[in-house]
C-alpha cells in the first residue's frame, strides 16, 4: 500500500467518523477518485476490523455500524494539529481541566507514529494563560448546567462568589435559583448562563464558576424565546448595559489627532475612519459620557468633541473639574 493510499484511507476513515451517513459519490468527490476506488478503500477498511455497512441504490452509500467498538484511534495530520492545539490551549478555556488535557495530550501522542509525533511536539505556544483559581469552571458543574440546557430541565443552584459585572446576576446571599437555562456560552476565558429566572420572571445571565447546583435535574420546560433570538447577541448585549441590543448605552462621535492605525489599537471596539496621516474620526462608545473621554484622554493628544450634546457637556464638566483638582489649596 502507498503513502498516498493510505493517506487517502485516513481520509476516508475522518468522513465517515464524522457523518452518519455518505453516499458513495460523495466520497468519491471528496477523496477526488472514482466510486470504485472508495469501494476498495472500504474493503480495506474492513480488513482492519472497521464495521462498516453499506446500501444499494442509485448512488450507493456506506456508514459505520451503529454502536459497534471501533478499534484504536487514527488521525490525519490536520486532525493531529488540530488535537494539540485544542489540549495545549485547554488553559485558556477556564475550566478545571489543565492536567487532564494533558494527560489526554500525552496518551494521544503515544499512539500517534513518528512523523505527526514530531508535528505535535512542535506546536508550542504562549498566550494560553489560565484563569484564577477561584474562577475556574467546575467540569462536572458545566457539563450538569449544558445538560440542563440542552434538554430543557429546570435547574435549581446556590450563586455564590465575590463583586459581579453589572451584566450578570449579582451573588448576594438569596434562596436558590430557580430557572430555565437556554444557553451555556463561553466569553474571554470565562463561562455564562443564559437562563430564564423562575423567580424574578426575568432573563439573567450567571458565571457557571459561581454555580453550585443544589439537585439533579427537575422538570422539563417549554423553551422561551429571547429578546434578541440569539444568546451571543443577548449577552454581547448585556455587556453593553442593553437588554436586547449590542450597543453601548453612551456613543459619542470625535475627532482625535492622531493616526488611525494608532487609534484601532487601542480603542478595537470603535469604529475609526482616517481623516489624514495625523488624525481619524471615530465613534465610541461606553457605559457613560464620562467613560468616553477617559478613554480618548489616555492617547495624550488633541481632540475635538463632535456630538452629540451630552458628550459636549460631559467635556465640558471634567474640564472644570480637573482645573479644579489641579488648584492648590
Amino acid at each position: 500500500m502507498t503513502s498516498a493510499t493510505s493517506s487517502r484511507i485516513l481520509t476516508l476513515l475522518s468522513l465517515l467518523q464524522t457523518r452518519r451517513e455518505w453516499s458513495g459519490l460523495e466520497l468519491a468527490e471528496r477523496l477526488d477518485v472514482t466510486p470504485r476506488t472508495v469501494r476498495r478503500d472500504i474493503d480495506r477498511l474492513r480488513e482492519l476490523d472497521y464495521r462498516i455497512e453499506a446500501w444499494k441504490g442509485p448512488a450507493g452509500g456506506y456508514r459505520l455500524a451503529a454502536g459497534s467498538e471501533l478499534p484504536p484511534l487514527r488521525f490525519d495530520d490536520e486532525q493531529a494539529v488540530a488535537i494539540a492545539v485544542a489540549l495545549r490551549g485547554a488553559p485558556a478555556l477556564g475550566v478545571d481541566i489543565d492536567d487532564a488535557a494533558a494527560r489526554a495530550l500525552e496518551t494521544v501522542r503515544q499512539v500517534m507514529p513518528s512523523r505527526l509525533r514530531h508535528r505535535v511536539d512542535g506546536i508550542r505556544f504562549t498566550g494560553a494563560t489560565g484563569a484564577r483559581a477561584s474562577e475556574l469552571v467546575d467540569p462536572a458543574v458545566l457539563e450538569l448546567v449544558s445538560r440542563a440546557a440542552q434538554e430543557h430541565r429546570v435547574l435549581r443552584f446556590d450563586y455564590a462568589g465575590g463583586s459581579s459585572h453589572a451584566a450578570v446576576d449579582v451573588a448576594t446571599p438569596t434562596p436558590p435559583r430557580r430557572v430555565e437555562p437556554h444557553t451555556v456560552l463561553a466569553r474571554n476565558g470565562r463561562w455564562y448562563l443564559v437562563a430564564w429566572n423562575l423567580d424574578r420572571s426575568e432573563w439573567r445571565v450567571y458565571r457557571v464558576d459561581r454555580i453550585a447546583p443544589r439537585s439533579q435535574l427537575g422538570a422539563r420546560f417549554e423553551e422561551r424565546r429571547l429578546p434578541s433570538g440569539d444568546a451571543a447577541a443577548f449577552l454581547a448585549a448585556r455587556f453593553t448595559g442593553s437588554s436586547a441590543e449590542d450597543r453601548w448605552p453612551c456613543t459619542g462621535d470625535l475627532l482625535l489627532r492622531v493616526p488611525a492605525r494608532e487609534a484601532t489599537k487601542w480603542l478595537p471596539d470603535a469604529t475609526v475612519a482616517e481623516v489624514d496621516d495625523s488624525s481619524c474620526r471615530l465613534l465610541l462608545g461606553s457605559w457613560s459620557w464620562t467613560g468616553i473621554l477617559a478613554s480618548i484622554t489616555r492617547f495624550d493628544a488633541d481632540f475635538t468633541v463632535l456630538g452629540p450634546q451630552q458628550l459636549v457637556e460631559a467635556s465640558t464638566a471634567l474640564a472644570e473639574r480637573l482645573a479644579s483638582a489641579s488648584r492648590r489649596p
